[in-house]
């Protein structure tokens, strides 16, 4: 989004909403409480975001997600309005191109404890020590909570440690394979009975073609479960044909497509999904996507929680 918003600046709440996958009330607490707010005008006296603007609350969106309290995130991207931190991939399932290290936050945080825990555990190969403090969280917090809180801080400081030495790919392969299995338990009993029998279709999740960390999809249908919404899981490296057949033979009210990496972020082929009657949601999310080329109906969100609201949102339209 920074190449592009640097070129169209001077945008209203309601549109930096749309582009961040966030609600309006959000920007404006975020303004009131962080000071992280418009600075620009238009010609006509209004408060408008500035290209720079967007750049600060884009760092501020990641270091949320990475596991930061918002006013540190906030503090954090006033002071450095332009940075973007390095990326090196993870490997595996559960790889994230966001900053590979444990934030502050999860180091000093109120969950510094659990993500030390789980790290420890991780690093031992001790599966069921995993399993424990997974579904813990999973209780105590909710998914979308432990998700953003847990699970991602210990995620990408394993993902640190192997961008830096190379190793260390069994104990992410093993800690993936752990938190499918939780997540899976909280997928199987969603829905009504409704959504259960078949009346109403499902959401379809799916990589894009030739994305293979599948992970956040998993993580999106648990979530989406607990809101009592069906999700149908394609999983990784979906071919479009595969995915337009699926959505031929479901006839479900939304799609949401993953992209982590720029090799799978082309999404171009997204105008040629079947548009369905209503019409189909489309709802993309990850860092891998060439975000000035989104077609304009499909929308974009970048968080767990902004896209269980995008999708939820959409769950007895008709």
């Amino acid at each position: 989004m920074a190449a592009e918003s640097r070129g169209e600046a001077g945008l209203g709440v309601g549109a930096v909403a749309r582009r961040l996958g966030v609600a309006a009330s959000t920007l404006r607490t975020w303004d009131r409480r962080y000071g992280i707010g418009p600075s620009g005008r238009s010609a006509g006296g209004h408060r408008r975001y500035t290209a720079d603007d967007l750049a600060r609350l884009e760092a501020m969106q990641r270091l949320i997600v990475s596991g930061a309290p918002p006013a540190e995130a906030a503090r954090a991207a006033l002071d450095e309005p332009g940075a973007e931190p390095a990326a090196p991939r993870g490997h595996g399932a559960g790889g994230n191109r966001i900053p590979l290290d444990a934030t502050p936050a999860a180091r000093s945080g109120p969950h510094a404890a659990q993500v030390r825990g789980l790290a420890r555990a991780a690093m031992a190969l001790d599966e069921r020590a995993m399993a424990a403090a997974v579904h813990a969280a999973l209780d105590r917090e909710g998914v979308v909570a432990a998700w953003e809180q847990l699970f991602v801080p210990v995620l990408v400081g394993i993902g640190r440690k192997h961008a830096a030495s190379g190793a260390y790919v069994e104990v992410e392969h093993l800690l993936s394979a752990v938190l499918l299995r939780a997540l899976a338990d909280r997928t199987r009993t969603a829905g009504t009975g409704a959504e259960r029998n078949g009346s109403v279709p499902p959401v379809l999740l799916a990589c894009a073609p030739e994305e293979q960390h599948s992970l956040p999809i998993y993580a999106l249908a648990a979530a989406l479960a607990e809101t009592g919404t069906v999700a149908t899981v394609l999983g990784a490296r979906v071919p479009v044909p595969a995915l337009m057949a699926a959505i031929d033979r479901t006839g479900p009210r939304a799609v949401f497509v993953w992209s982590q990496t720029p090799e799978t972020g082309d999404p171009s082929w997204l105008t040629g999904l079947p548009a369905g009657r209503p019409p189909l949601r489309t709802v993309t999310g990850g860092p891998g996507w060439a975000r000035a080329q989104i077609p304009p109906r499909v929308r974009l969100v970048t968080t767990l929680s902004g896209a269980v609201a995008d999708l939820q949102a959409v769950r007895f339209r008709r």
